[in-house]
């Protein structure tokens, strides 16, 4: 079973890939998240890209304890990375259907979208073999 810290680490490895790959898109500015934290914070995106992607680390830990807790096993890095796929588009389509939309008043483009989509993915991959891998355990 994975641990808090193994979900904290594997949430900062995949927050990392994560934001490596948004740059490498193209995509200098900060993450949707720092939109949805300056909402309630008040102030600008721009001063809330850290938290924004402590945001993304906590997610990790959300996904290393509660896999097991719906009944399935974080035991082999296939296994794993398949259930990272399913959450990072959980994750995926939950920020562009809800926190974008509806929080935060983002109206995407296509652009975005595709950009939004496929760093989520590789989040939730890079995040489940991760805890799969039991490098932190």
């Amino acid at each position: 079973m994975a641990t808090i810290l193994a979900g904290l680490a594997g949430g900062v490895v995949a927050t990392i890939g994560m934001t490596v790959l948004m740059m490498a898109m193209g995509d200098g500015g900060p993450p949707p998240t720092a939109g949805l934290v300056a909402k309630f914070a008040g102030g600008d995106p721009e001063d809330y890209a850290m938290p924004g992607m402590a945001l993304h680390i906590i997610y990790g830990v959300v996904f290393a304890v509660g896999v097991p807790l719906v009944g399935f096993e974080l035991t082999s890095i296939v296994v794993a990375a398949g259930l990272g796929l399913v959450y990072g588009i959980v994750l995926m389509v939950g920020g562009m259907a809800f926190w974008m939309r509806t929080v935060i008043g983002i109206d995407p483009d296509r652009d975005m979208l595709t950009m939004f989509g496929t760093v989520h993915v590789v989040y939730g991959v890079v995040l489940g073999a991760f805890l799969g891998d039991g490098i932190v355990a």
